[in-house]
């Protein structure tokens, strides 16, 4: 949604979700058999497939057999309907239940991080979208919910908080958006993730200036171990999750941490 400003007549982005309108029915100007909820489906799947830089509302009506002006109906800008499609992917999060009995907060943060992280990958669009809009869909919301609570339960103390969440998902965020960054220039080449690899190790040793780095960086991969470039990853993301996790355990044990019965 974009709001004009009355002093400086500049149009301003706030959010679809502050939006109090509601979301119009195909009668009296919409399509029959048409919804938000249908456009909204339609676009996450034409982002997935063709990615954000080539989404048009042009190229959705013409994928919903409509007109654009029809798509306008139902949303008032292309923005609200990115706003709607980031909200509804995040929906695809598995969360646990923070106050679970018996759950453990290191498994719990584990989770949430690994789906965070397939998520950013199966969907490469997201990540610049996350840094663009206010994040306060109602999926969104809910995840946020999750993360905060279960984070509570390290036992923190209440200035530590967010640094903690910070740490473990700007983390997941960037290793996500480089791990879908580089699955997407992989399908645009139509080779293997292993093959476009080892093309891509071997182009770049024929530049001398890399050479010394490359031979440095490939004793690192050696010693990380993993066959394909997946476990490789995996590797990677799992351990790095690891010294996070063991940070918050030793600030816990630094600062005394709270009743020791939140830590389990």
């Amino acid at each position: 949604m974009a709001r004009t400003s009355p002093s400086s007549g500049r149009s301003e982005r706030t959010s679809v979700w502050l939006n109090r309108k509601a979301p119009r029915s195909g009668r009296g100007g919409g399509q029959p058999g048409l919804d938000r909820t249908r456009i909204t489906e339609v676009t996450v799947r034409l982002l997935d497939a063709e990615g954000l830089a080539k989404f048009s509302m042009r190229r959705l009506a013409a994928e919903l057999n409509v007109t654009a002006m029809s798509v306008y109906w139902y949303v008032d800008s292309k923005d609200d309907l990115l706003e709607l499609a980031l909200d509804a992917v995040f929906g695809e999060l598995r969360l646990p239940e923070p106050e679970a009995e018996g759950e453990d907060w290191r498994e719990q943060l584990r989770m949430l991080a690994t789906e965070y992280r397939a998520l950013l990958v199966r969907h490469a669009w997201l990540s610049p979208l996350a840094g663009t809009f206010l994040n306060i869909g109602p999926n969104s919301l809910s995840f946020s919910r999750v993360v905060q609570r279960v984070v509570r339960r390290t036992g923190l103390p209440d200035h530590g908080l967010t640094g903690a969440i910070v740490a473990v998902f700007q983390f997941v965020y960037g290793y996500g958006t480089i791990e879908g960054h580089f699955f997407a220039r992989v399908a645009d080449t139509g080779m293997t993730p292993d093959d476009y690899f080892r093309h891509a190790m071997t182009t770049v040793t024929e530049a001398p200036t890399a050479a010394e780095v490359l031979a440095e960086s490939r004793q690192l991969m050696a010693a990380r171990g993993g066959d394909t470039v997946a476990e490789m990853m995996d590797r990677d993301f799992t351990f790095a999750l690891d010294l996070l996790v063991a940070g918050i355990e030793a600030m816990v044990k630094r600062d005394g941490g709270l009743d020791s019965g939140l830590q389990q």
